[in-house]
């Protein structure tokens, strides 16, 4: 096979599973409400479902990152798929609060993989200087599984019921991960495989205290920690029911708006990742993006009742500018050697499921400090919420300010 069409089954095949993980992410925010009521969830429950997702992505990352490094990404792929389909089963069946959460936690380890190996898979397929170009691609394409879990989650789930829809969804990740399995490589034809089965298991485990005394690597893993976890907890938790509960919106007007956040996100991620090459600056970049973010959730949160339309456009204009994860995946790339890759994306990835995982569960408990009559919270919940994201997010800025920039190229841009 010619490699470029080597390269075009690999991104083809990276792309659909992380269009499955996202879909997964995101799948809670439009029906949340309609989960609260068929499951009888308090709000830490529900953050707690929601943040469960990304605390079995996290519980992966260690398992994942060393069979990267020792059998390759495509068979650690196969393998971690299964625990999804189990997941979609899992959730599909919940009575109880209980079944949800295991049923994401299943979903999440499932998905432990798919992002992974994309950094992986393309470091070693693509030169350095393309690294957060091609990654921003397979992110963005990936948005489509956001916009499936926005309009057409909710058409589906009132048509057949959110039950039916991950029952069917199961059969979904089995003919994604075939394909995969049909398509993809672990490294080019005619290069020496990457992974080494035979280092001792010892020496697998010690090359994660390698990453971690990387020069600026911890620095640069605090804003990762922060950075898809605010975007993260807006558009697949709370983005939902603060439409439903300060502006009144039901599902399917919920779902367009969702859909109109993730396609801004995907114009984000098209317009705003390819500004690292062309201004030679990942860490400059990643800065001025994050800033925004904690700008427009400040306006969120300062803003007692804003009128529909501007809560619209700030929820959007979020979405829009914290597409900037691929830039700093690329940045901890730069700075982690090759033998380590798979480690070193796994303790990355470890840091932003981390975070993503504690932002719903801390944002779940300052909604469970207000006390209502119904199951819709009052706008201050909304607005500690916002507050508390921006707050997060700044703090992980100051402590990325303080690493060394990764330039893509060592030449100046010009103009």
């Amino acid at each position: 096979m010619p490699l470029t069409a080597s390269r075009g089954g690999l991104l083809l095949g990276l792309s659909l599973l992380a269009i499955v993980s996202q879909f997964y992410r995101s799948s809670m925010a439009v029906i949340a409400p309609e989960l609260i009521d068929d499951l009888g969830l308090s709000p830490r429950t529900l953050g707690l479902a929601g943040g469960m997702f990304f605390l079995a992505l996290g519980v992966a990352q260690i398992p994942v990152g060393m069979s990267f490094d020792r059998i390759g990404p495509r068979r650690t792929v196969l393998g971690v798929s299964a625990f999804a389909v189990l997941g979609a089963l899992a959730t599909a069946s919940a009575e109880t609060a209980g079944g949800l959460i295991a049923g994401r936690f299943l979903l999440g380890f499932g998905c432990g993989a798919s992002f992974m190996s994309a950094v992986v898979l393309l470091a070693r397929w693509y030169p350095p200087e393309r690294m957060a170009t091609m990654y921003g691609r397979v992110f963005a394409v990936s948005q489509l599984g956001n916009l499936a879990a926005a309009t057409p989650m909710a058409w589906m789930s009132q048509a057949f019921g959110w039950r039916a829809v991950f029952g069917a969804s199961a059969l979904l990740v089995v003919a994604v991960v075939a394909l995969f399995a049909a398509v993809a490589r672990d490294q080019p034809a005619g290069t020496p495989p990457a992974h080494s089965a035979a280092e001792p298991l010892s020496r697998t485990l010690r090359g994660f205290a390698d990453v971690l005394r990387l020069p600026d690597f911890r620095k640069v893993v605090a804003v990762h920690m922060v950075a898809y976890a605010t975007m993260a907890t807006v558009l697949g938790l709370w983005a939902g029911p603060y439409l439903h509960d300060v502006h009144g919106l039901g599902a399917i007007e919920r779902g367009h708006v969702l859909l109109a956040m993730s396609a801004a996100q995907v114009a984000g991620l098209l317009w705003l990742v390819p500004l690292e090459r062309r201004l030679n600056t990942r860490k400059g970049v990643v800065i001025a993006a994050a800033l925004g973010v904690v700008a427009t959730l400040a306006a969120l949160a300062a803003i007692p009742e804003p009128p529909l339309w501007l809560a619209i456009a700030l929820l959007v204009a979020l979405t829009a500018i914290a597409t900037y994860s691929p830039i700093i995946i690329a940045h901890v790339t730069s700075i982690t050697p090759p033998p380590l890759r798979g480690r070193g994306a796994a303790a990355a990835n470890i840091g932003q499921v981390a975070g993503s995982f504690l932002m719903p569960v801390a944002t779940g408990a300052i909604a469970g400090l207000f006390v209502q009559a119904s199951s819709a919270y009052p706008p201050i919940a909304y607005r500690l919420i916002f507050a508390f994201m921006a707050a997060a997010l700044a703090i992980g800025v100051a402590v990325y300010s303080r690493a060394k920039d990764s330039r893509p190229r060592a030449h100046s841009v010009r103009g």
